[in-house]
């Protein structure tokens, strides 16, 4: 499936320039939540590109130097301590709103992955599954994703008795099983039921 369609017949409306925005992290129980806005550069077009759980680790590194070398990219990294002061959905809006702001070019239409950002004037389009549809907002799928999973490895040379650099913060088998461990180390989501259940002990 071309990606680049659904973003060409956007483009065919009458609009010069979009973005897609993408975050990675949200369902996590650690770590921050991490969103990207990509702006392909004119006439560019990367064969393969698509949603980035479909690609390997070392697919989502290459496509990830691609991207960011034929397109604007913004990232926006709202930490722990924020998710749980104002929700994990507030905290990806405002993570993908500073992805935009960080873009470094004016677009005309942003083209979103679920979520619709109310504090941005711009023309927008929330899209169901949008990282398997828009070549944009895939690509912003694999820049999150990228940039999350180095952060989660630097993590683990501070936390390691977890396994981020594995699980990444997700709440896998072995995730759990540290957490009833060692309990939650500074970077947990303290407002995640898992974790909130092991700190009423």
């Amino acid at each position: 499936m071309n990606l680049f369609a659904f973003d060409d017949e956007i483009l065919s409306q009458g609009y010069r320039s979009i973005a897609g925005i993408d975050e990675a992290g949200r369902g996590c129980l650690a770590g921050p939540v991490v969103a990207a806005c990509v702006s392909f550069r004119d006439n560019v077009f990367i064969e393969g590109i698509k949603d980035s759980k479909e690609l390997t680790p070392e697919q989502r590194e290459s496509f990830f130097e691609k991207i960011i070398s034929n397109a604007f990219v913004g990232i926006g990294i709202i930490d722990v301590e924020l998710i749980d002061r104002i929700n994990i959905l507030e905290a990806t809006r405002l993570a993908m709103s500073l992805a935009y702001k960080n873009l470094g070019r004016n677009v005309e239409f942003l083209l979103i992955d679920a979520v619709y950002l109310p504090d941005l004037k711009i023309p927008q389009k929330a899209i169901i599954k949008g990282d398997q549809k828009s070549a944009s907002i895939a690509a912003a799928s694999i820049v999150a994703k990228v940039t999350r999973d180095r952060i989660m490895r630097q993590y683990h040379e501070k936390y390691y008795q977890y396994g981020f650099d594995r699980h990444k913060g997700y709440a896998t088998k072995e995730h759990l099983r540290a957490l009833k461990k060692f309990g939650p180390c500074p970077i947990h989501r303290k407002s995640f039921s898992p974790v909130r259940e092991l700190m009423l002990f």
